[in-house]
């Protein structure tokens, strides 16, 4: 699934398309992706200028204005989901069968949604029900911004017994931070992913802090990790995943390692929550 870097690069390519614009057209070739799209989708959007392009933790928010109506599009890209800009000129292709919604703007340019796998989702609310929305409204600090810290973090860590990797891929803890991520700050920060989260306060908790802002903005800069579906919006790949240091990397050396992986095996893989964590047992305790 797409995380915080790969929206965060999609949501780059799209602020300067889509700001300023309107939506002249908005072709729907299904009536649902993960949940329905909520009634009169469409109508809604068509005559809506495009006020501003945000991220909210793994959401696009797409801010509009339309006479006195202030809507915002929350649009989740799913596991699959790819959002390609056509620009004036471009050729277009014929749809494919995953190509799902089709927003046509004022400027001529196009934009496409394809979700093969449809766990994306968009819905449309009222600008001053953002806040409450349910799918934002239980969401914690964005760890880009200056409100995310090692305070903070220690402090949604108190108390909390299970693994400090599992802790920080929970939302309300820290937005936006998934399975990649995670285990690279861990291992930039030197702390175990088995680590109990209550165990992670003052220095420790202000290291993972900026671990993970380091992380995220190296993410960022290379255009995300494309192990499977991310695309930028011009159809490029991200590059984040040959500067992985030790995810998917099982076996192999970590970066400055000087042990004999024939003895010790490198860095390890095992199993939390279900998802796969990759760590070095020598260097993060």
């Amino acid at each position: 699934m797409p995380e915080l870097p790969e929206v965060e690069t999609v949501r780059r390519g799209l602020a300067p398309v889509l700001e300023g614009e309107t939506f002249t057209r908005v072709h729907l070739r299904r009536k649902d992706l993960r949940k329905p799209f909520p009634k009169g989708f469409a109508k809604r959007l068509e005559g809506a200028r495009v006020v501003q392009v945000v991220r909210r933790a793994k959401y696009l928010i797409v801010k509009t204005q339309k006479g006195a109506a202030r809507d915002v599009l929350i649009w989740h890209l799913g596991m699959s989901g790819q959002v390609r800009i056509y620009k004036v000129g471009e050729s277009v292709p014929r749809p494919g069968k995953h190509d799902h919604v089709e927003f046509e703007i004022s400027s001529g340019a196009r934009l496409v949604f394809t979700d093969p796998r449809r766990f994306g989702l968009m819905d449309l609310c009222p600008a001053q029900d953002l806040a409450d929305h349910v799918l934002l409204k239980a969401i914690g600090p964005e760890p880009l911004g200056n409100e995310f810290n090692g305070p903070v973090l220690a402090a949604a860590l108190k108390g909390k017994r299970v693994a400090v990797k599992q802790a920080i891929m929970d939302a309300r803890v820290v937005a936006g931070v998934g399975n990649i991520y995670a285990s690279e700050a861990l291992f930039r920060a030197k702390i175990s992913p088995k680590r109990t989260a209550a165990t992670v306060q003052g220095g420790r908790a202000e290291k993972l802090a900026d671990a993970i802002k380091a992380v995220l903005r190296a993410a960022i800069d290379a255009g995300g990790s494309t192990l499977r579906d991310h695309r930028t919006t011009d159809g490029g790949l991200g590059y984040f995943q040959f500067n992985f240091h030790v995810y998917g990397r099982a076996g192999e050396a970590c970066p400055g390692c000087d042990c004999e992986i024939s003895r010790t095996g490198g860095i390890q893989r095992l199993e939390q929550g279900g998802r796969s964590t990759y760590y070095c047992p020598r260097k993060q305790k």
